[in-house]
């Protein structure tokens, strides 16, 4: 099925609801804006537009995804694939890249956790959007820097912090 597109603030949102039970496309679209304009807000990002790609899938496709790219033959929840190698602050490219989303990962996660599953899905899009724009958790500043700012942009959002 053809996605749908959707714009908030220097970003054109493309978006793809492949497989899964995902809520209807309307409300992956206004998570989905609500989600960005705040990691976007929170960054201070300005310039020229770019473009992001949202596919919302299923355990089974993001395991493919995840074996073939990062040789880890298991579901993940969400995985980013920039389309260009950002620095963080930098300029934003004509592209960012793209978040892929499984629903069953997503939706056991929030329910084992206890959490409203459209903040679980808004963290998880917001932490992916992070990874397009050079940030990353690879080490313990980088994960302190990033959820850091994870946090705060789901402040924005009224969503409670989701390491507490």
């Amino acid at each position: 099925m053809p996605g749908s597109g959707t714009t908030v603030p220097l970003v054109s949102i493309d978006v793809l609801v492949e497989t899964g039970d995902w809520p209807p496309e309307p409300a992956l679209i206004a998570i989905a804006d609500a989600a960005v304009n705040a990691a976007f807000a929170e960054l201070g990002l300005t310039g020229s537009a770019t473009e992001l790609s949202l596919v919302f899938t299923d355990d089974s496709h993001i395991q493919a995804l995840n074996g073939e790219w990062r040789g880890k033959d298991k579901a993940t929840n969400v995985l980013s694939f920039p389309a260009f190698q950002l620095r963080k602050g930098g300029a934003l490219p004509p592209m960012l890249g793209d978040v892929i989303l499984a629903f069953e990962t997503v939706f056991r996660e929030a329910t084992l956790e206890h959490k409203a599953f459209d903040h679980h899905l808004s963290h998880l899009l917001v932490h992916g959007v992070l990874h397009l724009l050079g940030y990353d958790h690879e080490t313990e500043d980088e994960a302190e820097e990033m959820e850091g700012l994870e946090r705060a942009i789901l402040a924005r959002l009224a969503i409670c912090d989701p390491y507490a």
